[in-house]
């Protein structure tokens, strides 16, 4: 279901996904999109999420470009060329969410999920997806009491040598970190994973920074060319693995 969230810039809308059964409540999880946005593939994948027991919040952290309708992809993206297509109208937009927007916007993301029914007081995870793994970084370093399962899978630009590169504030953070990088990167190549494993490290925090072998970037989106089945269930193992142990165990 989608609802509406007072963001810092107006009005935002959110998935919202629920376990099927029990009494609650339940830890929550806030998910960031890809830069394709909210669509049938991501709300497929705050369902499954929920299913293991958890409330997914998903918002639209482009609500400043336009709706979740006006910015669903009109193309057929599991082609390469519809995926490029897409890609064109879906990128620039990346590079105008600059982490003066993103932060604000995180403090409402983090301040929606706690006033959902059925919430569990206490701690909660993220996780995201392509530029959605910097926005999920950011909430665990940026609400460092609150944050205690950071998951990022084919992320991009995670530790640059820009001031603000999101591995920067990793010292800040208290969760435990999943990340699942794509093969061959050019958003997130070997030498920026292992720059982000070294801040991981230094930070003294419990984290797996692994690269998943022949899965390309964006390989957990099954509405794209770039789905790979084996990598996506492999991320789904980790991650639910990630967020019981840190808001279950």
């Amino acid at each position: 279901m989608l609802i509406e969230i007072q963001a810092p810039a107006g009005p935002a809308e959110a998935l919202v996904a629920r376990p099927p059964t029990g009494e609650g409540p339940f830890p929550g999880v806030i998910l960031y999109m890809d830069a394709f946005g909210l669509r049938p593939r991501l709300q497929d994948m705050a369902q499954r999420i929920a299913d293991w027991g958890y409330v997914v919040l998903a918002p639209n952290v482009f609500y400043r470009e336009g709706t979740v309708a006006e910015l669903a992809p009109s193309m057929d993206m599991t082609t390469q060329e519809g995926r490029e297509a897409a890609g064109k109208a879906a990128f620039p937009r990346v590079g105008r969410l600059t982490p003066d927007k993103a932060l604000p916007d995180i403090d409402a993301w983090v301040s929606a999920l706690a006033m959902l029914d059925g919430i569990a007081p206490g701690p909660i995870g993220t996780t995201g997806y392509c530029m959605g793994a910097r926005l999920a970084v950011r909430t665990a370093t940026s609400h460092p009491d609150l944050v205690a399962a950071c998951g990022g899978f084919h992320g991009g630009g995670l530790a640059t040598e820009d001031p603000d590169s999101p591995h920067l504030g990793l010292g800040k953070a208290r969760a435990r970190f999943v990340f699942g990088h794509a093969d061959h990167d050019r958003s997130m190549a070997p030498d920026a994973v292992a720059r982000l494993g070294e801040a991981l490290k230094d930070a003294g925090l419990e984290a797996s920074n692994g690269i998943y072998e022949g899965a390309p970037h964006g390989y957990t989106m099954a509405d794209t060319s770039a789905f790979n089945p084996e990598a996506t269930e492999r991320h789904f193992r980790e991650l639910r693995s990630l967020l019981d142990r840190s808001l279950k165990g």
